[in-house]
């Protein structure tokens, strides 16, 4: 009779358990949206000029506008990989993700491929160390050909 009970109770204290565990996701996943509820939609302007053989650079400038406000940036980034010649690239978009314009400054990491013969598109979509997510396209120019690793880094001016 006790093995019997003890079988009968086992399944109605699980679920308990199970609607505990429901709820701590629910409410999880709630304060998630909470906290992106706050976060804000910026746009963005980047010039970036880039250059090398196997190993490259580039730097370059550009302007965030958060809440009608224009702040400048500066450009930088390491290149590693296959890499032959130079381009200036503009790329505009919109930064999302921020609380306030110093979230996008930070270390953005990618690896990619292209071809640029004169003038060429490009589209990236970058995430840096603070969650800041940089959705760019824009308009290559020069003579470039890249399968490479890269960094690069933005900075408030």
């Amino acid at each position: 009779m006790r093995a019997y009970m003890q079988r009968k109770r086992h399944p109605i204290m699980r679920i308990p358990v199970l609607l505990r565990g429901a709820l701590v996701a629910l409410i999880a996943l709630l304060s998630v949206g909470l906290q992106s509820a706050h976060a804000d939609i910026g746009g963005i302007t980047l010039v970036v000029y880039k250059g090398g053989w196997i190993i490259g650079g580039s730097a370059g400038h550009g302007t965030l506008n958060f809440h009608g406000r224009f702040y400048p940036l500066s450009v930088g980034g390491i290149d590693y990989g296959f890499l032959f010649g130079g381009s200036r690239t503009v790329l505009w978009g919109r930064v999302s993700n921020i609380w306030r314009p110093s979230d996008v400054a930070g270390i953005y990491g990618a690896a990619g491929a292209g071809l640029a013969l004169g003038v060429g598109a490009r589209a990236i979509v970058l995430v840096n160390q603070k969650g800041a997510v940089l959705e760019l396209s824009g308009r290559q120019i020069g003579l470039m050909a890249n399968a490479d690793l890269s960094g690069l880094a933005i900075m408030m001016r």
